[in-house]
């Protein structure tokens, strides 16, 4: 099953890149949340390359069960709290959900005790959603001169997460902004795209629509591992 849903997954990315003349790679990240090791293990053998983890906790556990031979890309994807950073600079390659200057400030001490340049993206908030995490764009320009002043920091991106609609239709807005966004931060401060080259936006119910506003990092979860 993990097979053939990766196959469909790989097949509409495709489609939705042919759709509006895209040519680069679109990355697919596997949301591995609540998913056990022998399925993790599956998808990896399957072409995954990138996992995508919710919790620390359940992240560190799995980790340590991994066969040495599984060579993965491991992201931190859900809400990171400042007391769990230590723990999430020493497991993740990439942590998408930086939301705060604050935050940025812990990642840089804890990957400096270590002597790790941390990579990250920016967590930025595109709906006034309560329950949706995420930096306001206004407070861009102050995180991005901060984040140039942290030696343990690297910052190559931006993700988002839009409201959820039963008409994925109806998220394109919410993407088209995240790309606007993304665009302004990149010619604000003059980064040469291949050092700020990810908008990681779109799962499992809508990346079609945000492949064509612009992402070029889904993450997918229900996709690929079903319910």
């Amino acid at each position: 099953m993990i097979c053939d849903n990766i196959k469909i997954i790989l097949e509409r990315i495709e489609k939705a890149k042919n759709k509006v003349g895209l040519k680069k790679d679109i990355k697919l990240v596997a949301v591995t949340k609540t998913v056990p090791i022998d399925k993790i293990i599956e998808a990896i053998g399957r072409g995954i390359t990138i996992i995508g983890e919710n919790r620390i906790q359940e992240a560190e556990k799995k980790f340590r069960e991994f066969p040495e031979t599984v060579k993965v890309e491991k992201h931190l994807i859900g809400h990171l709290q400042t007391n769990k950073v230590k723990k999430a600079v020493e497991l993740f390659d990439l942590i998408q959900s930086v939301d705060s200057i604050y935050l940025l400030e812990e990642i840089n001490r804890q990957a400096e005790k270590i002597k790790k340049i941390q990579e990250c993206f920016i967590e930025i908030k595109v709906s006034q959603e309560k329950t949706k995490y995420g930096l306001n764009p206004t407070e861009l320009e102050g995180f991005m001169v901060k984040a140039e002043e942290l030696k343990n920091i690297k910052i190559t991106g931006l993700m988002a997460i839009a409201p959820y609609f039963e008409n994925p239709e109806l998220v394109r807005p919410y993407f088209h902004r995240a790309k606007e966004i993304f665009e302004q931060v990149r010619s604000h401060f003059l980064i040469p795209a291949s050092d700020f080259p990810i908008l990681s936006m779109g799962m499992t119910g809508d990346f079609e629509i945000a492949i064509e506003e612009g992402s070029n990092m889904v993450r997918i979860g229900t996709g690929i591992f079903g319910e």
